[in-house]
């Protein structure tokens, strides 16, 4: 877990500066607490257990309580096409800017849009208005008691120079 609340609020506020046309701001976060993080994982196992049965959704569960810390960012909803465009991939730079400031204080982080943030009980547990807001992810954030190592492309794999 991330003892220190600062920490959180920090990278927090490195969210809200997030680029966002016309200065929207669409964001908004839910700061997850113990009662609602059960909530949620009773509401995934549920789930799961119906699609993949009971030890599957029971070993989700286990994995589920372990993780320390839970965040969701919504998105405000727009009616213009192109403006909800822009409001989403703003969210994602905010979600972006909050893993990279908790990243710097070697804390990880993971972006999950898992089925479970669809479900409608999920926008209750949040006290969320589907009608005004989408919810772009769900963020489990803490101290890693191990540094996986990642197979990631090299540069040269994904970038084009043009002339």
């Amino acid at each position: 877990p991330v003892p220190d609340k600062q920490t959180v609020l920090r990278a927090l506020d490195s969210a809200r500066w997030a680029p966002n046309h016309r200065l929207s701001e669409p964001w908004r976060f839910y700061w997850v607490g113990p009662q609602t993080k059960a909530a949620i994982i009773e509401l995934n196992t549920r789930a799961l257990a119906a699609t993949k049965g009971p030890a599957a959704a029971e070993k989700k569960a286990v994995s589920w309580r372990e993780i320390p810390g839970w965040l969701v960012v919504t998105c405000q909803k727009s009616t213009d096409p192109l403006q909800a465009q822009e409001d989403y991939a703003a969210c994602a730079c905010a979600i972006h800017n909050f893993s990279l400031s908790l990243f710097a204080e070697g804390i990880g982080s993971k972006w999950s849009t898992g089925p479970v943030t669809r479900e409608a009980e999920f926008y209750d547990l949040l006290w969320i208005d589907p009608e005004a807001e989408q919810v772009v992810g769900l963020l489990w954030y803490g101290y890693a008691a191990d540094v996986p190592q990642t197979g990631r492309k090299a540069l040269e794999q994904c970038l084009v120079e043009l002339p």
